[in-house]
């Protein structure tokens, strides 16, 4: 039975999902929810997913939320296919990947996507954004993305010279930044070939502009 995705087609966790689908080459079936209609926040919804957010996935009746856990889920249920690597299997190597998605989530998106709300989601909504705010978070942001450019200096991607979750898993955030004002990501050299890279892949490209079902893949 093909796997089911429930997000909204332009949420930025909803495409850090289909993204992984896309790199690992599974088809699934996609079911937009409307955010603007409140649909997460449905009793029938919340069967589901208890918190009202986006995305969820339904895998033959297994039922699992919170984006990182369902890219791990989709890396190691199909990892004879599609992209190689995603999470490495000798201890030292995924106790790498580990730190370099503890740093992701902690260190990049925690700001990124502050700034990325006060700027471009504020905006939508019609919410006046909060300069100074935004000002505050790119600065602290900014401090971290110096530290990405020494650790990229040395090596292609976060976990070394091979691509993995912790990469991809700064795309939906970190391609909005130049959106929301900011050139963090290109104003480095290191950080701007890492970010180049990895924003190029097709996985990526096939879902940027927003998620739709993929009935198969040749």
């Amino acid at each position: 039975m093909v796997l089911k995705l429930y997000g909204n087609t332009n949420g930025t966790c909803t495409k850090r999902v289909a993204l992984i689908l896309h790199e690992k080459k599974v088809p699934f079936k996609f079911y937009n929810v409307d955010l603007s209609k409140g649909e997460q926040k449905s009793p029938e919804y919340l069967k589901y997913q208890p918190f009202g957010q986006v995305p969820y996935i339904d895998d033959d009746g297994f039922i699992l939320y919170e984006t990182r856990a369902i890219a791990r889920y989709i890396a190691t249920k199909y990892a004879s296919q599609g992209t190689q690597g995603l999470i490495p299997s000798d201890p030292k190597s995924r106790s790498l990947f580990e730190q370099a998605v503890s740093v992701e989530t902690s260190n990049f998106d925690q700001y990124a996507s502050q700034a990325v709300h006060e700027i471009v989601f504020n905006k939508v909504f019609g919410i006046t954004p909060n300069i100074e705010k935004y000002n505050a978070t790119i600065k602290r942001l900014s401090a971290n993305v110096e530290v990405y450019e020494q650790i990229l200096s040395k090596q292609k991607y976060m976990v070394g010279d091979n691509l993995t979750l912790a990469d991809l898993f700064h795309l939906p955030y970190g391609t909005l930044l130049a959106p929301a004002g900011s050139d963090l990501m290109q104003k480095t050299p290191n950080v701007a070939r890492w970010f180049d890279d990895i924003s190029s892949r097709p996985a990526w490209k096939a879902v940027e502009n927003g998620v739709e079902s993929l009935a198969a893949y040749n």
